[in-house]
């Protein structure tokens, strides 16, 4: 069953990009840096310019609230940004499993922000995304500042949510080992050109 359909979607002198995801699909993406990976998942979220059409479960995103369309297709930037000073109030009803599935526990909640290493930042931003229920996840580099053990447990996760929810996911990254092991297909941009 469709879940996004991208239709002639042209951004940054990149295009025509067609590409549909079922429902629990997964795709990875790939290129050199500066290829326009990220480019791509921002033009998907409706946060930079773009042309053509998507569609989330068959209604076009000019239908949705800008605001509903960006919970439902939701975009994990690599760097992630945080606006209160503490964990715990940038979420709004966290899961302790999945807390745990990333070895935290709840008292990381009542911890400053400041007070994070880059990883736990990463980690922690990925679960405030799902904490949002996604029917789409775009993730941009999600594991980059992660070591094997906690790379491998963010993978398990994303897995286990996608499974779960009959989400889907479009994962951009450079290991094409790691993209092989989450991704159901692969795609590679390279200059202005997405292929499968």
């Amino acid at each position: 069953m469709e879940r996004l359909k991208i239709d002639s979607l042209y951004f940054h002198n990149i295009g025509p990009v067609n590409i549909t995801l079922c429902r629990s699909e997964s795709i990875g993406i790939t290129g050199p840096s500066g290829s326009g990976k990220t480019l791509f998942l921002r033009a998907i979220a409706d946060i930079d310019d773009h042309s053509g059409s998507l569609f989330l479960d068959g209604k076009e995103y000019r239908d949705f609230p800008a605001h509903v369309w960006r919970r439902e297709v939701g975009l994990l930037p690599s760097e992630s940004s945080w606006w209160f000073d503490y964990v715990g109030e940038h979420f709004y009803n966290p899961d302790k499993s999945q807390l745990e599935m990333l070895d935290f526990d709840h008292t990381i909640l009542k911890w400053k922000v400041s007070r994070l290493s880059s990883g736990e930042r990463q980690r922690l931003a990925l679960l405030r995304l799902l904490s949002n229920h996604p029917k789409v996840l775009l993730l941009d580099e999600p594991t980059a500042n992660l070591d094997t053990k906690n790379t491998l447990k963010v993978e398990k996760i994303l897995i286990k949510y996608i499974s779960e929810t009959g989400s889907s996911m479009i994962f951009a990254g450079h290991d094409i080992e790691q993209l092989q092991r989450i991704s159901d297909r692969h795609f590679i941009i390279k200059e202005g050109i997405i292929s499968g």
